[in-house]
């Protein structure tokens, strides 16, 4: 009587038997790899949309060096316009099905964008700060007024020392009064002036605008 061939199957030119050693261990490999195949497809369109959220926020100018596809441009806007939770969610759920189907690419063109954007974000407090302090320095000494000449000769250096005799004739005394009543030192139009004159000289590219804390304290 002949035998009862075995079932089982091919692998690479090696016969591995059903119920096998062989046969259990590559059929665990099998399903661990796809698993972890899913489990970084997953990772990744999480990834993508959380990418095509970050896009929201790209400035116009970035955006259009992009040269998105116009279904994706036209589903931002709408999220953007989006204001209700859940319809956000379903329009990013969608932004996020549109990102995947980018060629990798424009995937890391988005991503050297959002960087570019981040770094120009830094740049920008940066220089704010820097200006801020100079402000302070050139209204509490006559000193800073010399060292901000010979660092920047090209500043209008009447108008500079105007600016820092006005702000310092406008500063409210620092006493008790005073602080009863909120006011803030050096808060006067020539404070302000005088900020919008600095934040220029260091940084020419960009329009010079009044400091987040130099309100309206005009003498």
């Amino acid at each position: 009587m002949s035998r009862k061939p075995k079932k089982g199957y091919f692998v690479r030119g090696q016969f591995i038997a059903e119920g096998s050693e062989l046969d259990l261990q590559y059929k665990a490999e099998l399903k661990g790899t796809a698993e972890a195949s899913r489990t970084d497809l997953k990772r990744e369109s999480e990834e993508l949309q959380a990418l095509g959220q970050e896009l929201l926020t790209l400035a116009p100018a970035l955006m259009a060096r992009l040269n998105l596809p116009d279904k994706l441009t036209e589903a931002l806007a709408e999220a953007r316009r989006i204001t209700n939770f859940e319809g956000k969610r379903r329009q990013m759920q969608f932004v996020g099905k549109l990102m995947r189907k980018l060629e990798d690419d424009t995937v890391e063109a988005i991503r050297a964008a959002l960087q570019e954007q981040r770094n120009g974000s830094a740049q920008a407090r940066w220089l704010l700060h820097e200006a801020e302090q100079w402000r302070d320095r050139l209204i509490e000494s006559d000193t800073a007024v010399t060292e901000w000449m010979a660092e920047h000769p090209a500043t209008d250096a009447q108008q500079l020392r105007a600016l820092i005799r006005q702000a310092r004739k406008d500063a409210p005394v620092e006493n008790a009064s005073t602080t009863s009543q909120g006011l803030a030192p050096r808060k006067g139009r020539a404070y302000r002036e005088l900020f919008q004159l600095v934040r220029t000289q260091i940084d020419p590219d960009h329009a010079a605008e009044p400091a987040a804390d130099t309100p309206d304290h005009d003498a």
